[in-house]
C-alpha cells in the first residue's frame, strides 16, 4: 500500500516482555515533525511533542529519533533493533518480528546469516532463503560443496547449489539449520523464504507484518 509520505527505510521491532519499560523501535518519519514508531508491537505515527502509550517523541533528525519514558530518554536509529525505554528490561522473549513496509510495499530489514550482517527482503512466494552466489561468498558460505539443481523463476531455469545454513537471525529472533539455495545472478539482497518463514505464524496489518514463533 503506498502512503502520501515518503517513509525513509524500514526497520524491524522484536517484540519482549520488559518489566516496566517500552519496548521501542523506529520505523520511518515524515520530515522533523512526525516518526512512525513501533511500541510493544504495535505501529503508530507520533507527532513531536505527543504522547503514546506513556512514549513522548521528544525529536526527529536524520534518521533517528529521540524518546522519552518515564523521564528516561533514548535515540532510536532506523534499521536498528528495538530498544527497551524506561526501566531495565528483563531479557527478550526471541519469539517474534514485527516488520514495517518499506517502498514498494516490501518488507526488508538488516539481519544475519551464520553471524555475518545481510540485507533481508520477505519473499513469501520464495520456497526457501536464497541469495546471489556473491552474498554467499561475502559471508563466507562454502556454496560450491552445496547440492546442484534447477530453480524455475519468472524469468526462466536457472541452475542453485541446495545448502544448509546453520542460524537466520532478525533481531533477537534466531532460527537454525534453514534450508537455502545460491543463485548464480546477481540480487539486491538476501530473500526471505518460506524455509524460514514457515518457522512463524504471520499476520499483516495494512502497513506492519508481525511474524510470531510457532
Amino acid at each position: 500500500m503506498h502512503r502520501s509520505c515518503r517513509w525513509m527505510a524500514p526497520a524491524l521491532l522484536l517484540w519482549a516482555a520488559a518489566a516496566a519499560a517500552q519496548n521501542v523501535s523506529l520505523s520511518g518519519s515524515l520530515g522533523a515533525s512526525k516518526a512512525l514508531l513501533l511500541i510493544d508491537g504495535q505501529p503508530h505515527t507520533l507527532a513531536v511533542g505527543s504522547t503514546v502509550k506513556g512514549v513522548t517523541l521528544r525529536r526527529v533528525g536524520d534518521g533517528e529519533a529521540e524518546v522519552e519514558v518515564a523521564g528516561r530518554t533514548s535515540v532510536l536509529r532506523l534499521g536498528a533493533t528495538q530498544a527497551s525505554v524506561g526501566a531495565a528490561a528483563g531479557g527478550s522473549s526471541g519469539n517474534a518480528i514485527v516488520l514495517a513496509a518499506g517502498p514498494g510495499g516490501h518488507f526488508m530489514t538488516v539481519g544475519s546469516i551464520n553471524g555475518k550482517s545481510v540485507q533481508f527482503m520477505v519473499d513469501t512466494g520464495a520456497t526457501v532463503v536464497a541469495m546471489s552466489q556473491s552474498d554467499a561468498e561475502r559471508i563466507g558460505l562454502d556454496w560450491r560443496r552445496g547440492k546442484r539443481g534447477l530453480s524455475h523463476t519468472a524469468g526462466g531455469t536457472v541452475p542453485v547449489h541446495a545448502v544448509n545454513l546453520n542460524t537466520v537471525r532478525v533481531g533477537d529472533v534466531e532460527v537454525t539449520n534453514v534450508d537455502a539455495v545460491v543463485v548464480p545472478a546477481e540480487m539486491p539482497m538476501v530473500l526471505l523464504g518460506n524455509s524460514f518463514l514457515s518457522r512463524f505464524s504471520m499476520r499483516r496489518d495494512n502497513d506492519v507484518m508481525r511474524l510470531e514463533r510457532k
